[in-house]
């Protein structure tokens, strides 16, 4: 799961994107409101936690903005602005949550959650490639019947590849989709996942293409179900 920080008190902003990034969270950060639109045109994010008093942009009027593009993305508002009117005015313009600061980090946890349940339950998200079944909710893998469990981040990596089969994704790609923007990456990280996938999963599961990047191989007749 990818959230986006927007938040420009540095030490809250840090405090948090260990927390979440502990609870298994790829967290990506901003400081600027000016930036909560492109960035969510650019890449998919499964929340956005978003303060409000930020430079560049208010954070309602970069809610605003986001869902006159309809941006859907759920939203959990976190501000020093405890007035009931600030919550209606919040709420009102596209949040699905408004949680004051400070804030337990135990009651976000749980608004979090709330958010990303209600977000997918209409659908099971599950991908099925070859013998392998990914169920996207748990992020767990089944394969010929047999549950295996994978660390947090080669699943990741896995999930990623998987939604397209074939198709050829860059290492600045998968590295930031597996570390978001604000982690550095040893620059022999993403290696080391694809050996250790390609040791549970068999050598010949992702194909490295030099020069660019990895793709997961598509079984003869077979391909991914959504």
């Amino acid at each position: 799961m990818r959230i986006l920080l927007v938040e420009d008190d540095a030490l809250l902003a840090d405090g948090l994107r260990r927390a979440l990034r502990h609870d298994g969270y790829t967290v990506d950060h901003l400081e600027r409101g000016d930036l909560v639109l492109p960035a969510l045109r650019d890449r998919h994010f499964d929340a956005v936690l978003l303060d409000l008093g930020l430079p560049g942009l208010d954070g309602l009027a970069a809610l605003r903005q986001a869902r006159r593009h309809q941006q859907d993305v759920p939203v959990i508002i976190i501000s020093a602005r405890d007035q009931l009117d600030d919550r209606i005015v919040g709420l009102d313009s596209g949040a699905d949550d408004y949680l004051i600061k400070p804030f337990p980090m135990e009651e976000l946890r749980a608004r979090l959650r709330a958010c990303l349940r209600r977000q997918s339950e209409p659908v099971r998200r599950v991908l099925t490639v070859g013998d392998m079944i990914l169920d996207l909710d748990c992020m767990a893998l089944t394969r010929d019947g047999e549950q295996l469990t994978l660390p947090r981040r080669e699943m990741a990596l896995l999930v990623e590849l998987a939604g397209h089969p074939g198709r050829v994704f860059t290492r600045a790609y998968l590295e930031q989709a597996l570390y978001g923007w604000s982690d550095e990456v040893e620059s022999n990280a993403l290696e080391v996942h694809v050996h250790h996938l390609r040791r549970k999963l068999g050598s010949d599961v992702i194909r490295t293409v030099r020069g660019v990047g990895y793709c997961l191989v598509v079984p003869d007749s077979q391909g991914a179900t959504p």
